[in-house]
């Protein structure tokens, strides 16, 4: 009878030396892993955290990280996967809104604004302290509502792009005309009230004012285009 309870009792301190051996494979996979994500070496940090899966199928940091790698490689639809998954499975409300966050970066990129919407929301339900996420959340707002007036204006990006440049071209057009214009008749009256000094600075002066309105116009175009093109405070949620 001793001798089958020694054995039962070998038998159970065996599987769980093995249970063990096998979660510190996991964590060191995934210690690898990091570590090349951290060196920029996003495939190969891809390799090592599948390997970790291979252990532990249901290692959400593991899930998690391997999105991240594969985000950054550009495997966006995947990575989206990854990211549902850990979003799924953890448990811990900060890890999970982090994977929602990430939902919505991609989404956001793709212009898919409704669905990233919606992943920053359910972000901000498990971690309403994020501020990142928040940001990201008003300015896929405002992304989405530029998108449908573009469309409902009968034109996208290109079309826009293109009335202003045709704007811009007729407004040339037509500086160019005036100028012209006001050249002739500044010569008239040059020549009507002989004072050639007091008419060209005139002429400067309006030339001056009209330059720098220009400039000042195309300072606030910039600023704009620059704050619709704003790239997100955080791109991407660091990995676990």
């Amino acid at each position: 009878m001793k001798r089958n309870i020694y054995i039962l009792l070998m038998a159970f301190i065996a599987m769980a030396s093995a249970v063990t051996a096998q979660a510190q494979t996991d964590r060191q996979h995934i210690r690898q892993g990091n570590k090349l994500y951290r060196q920029g070496a996003y495939d190969k940090a891809e390799v090592e955290y599948m390997k970790a899966l291979s252990k532990n199928e249901n290692n959400t940091q593991a899930i998690y990280n391997l999105g991240c790698a594969m985000m950054m490689q550009g495997k966006d639809s995947t990575a989206v996967v990854q990211f549902q998954q850990a979003g799924k499975a953890e448990s811990n409300k900060i890890r999970r809104a982090q994977a929602y966050h990430n939902i919505g970066v991609v989404m956001q990129k793709h212009q898919q604004y409704p669905q990233a919407i919606e992943a920053y929301k359910e972000a901000l339900r498990n971690n309403p302290a994020d501020n990142e996420t928040r940001y990201n959340l008003e300015l896929c707002k405002r992304q989405q509502k530029q998108n449908q007036q573009d469309q409902n204006s009968g034109g996208g990006n290109d079309d826009k792009d293109q009335k202003k440049d045709d704007q811009k071209k007729d407004q040339k057009q037509q500086d160019q005309k005036d100028q012209k214009d006001q050249n002739k008749n500044q010569d008239q009256k040059e020549q009507q009230q002989n004072q050639p000094d007091q008419q060209q600075m005139s002429k400067e002066n309006a030339q001056r004012l009209l330059d720098a309105a220009m400039q000042e116009e195309k300072r606030t175009q910039d600023r704009l285009q620059k704050a619709m093109q704003q790239p997100r405070r955080k791109i991407l949620q660091k990995n676990w």
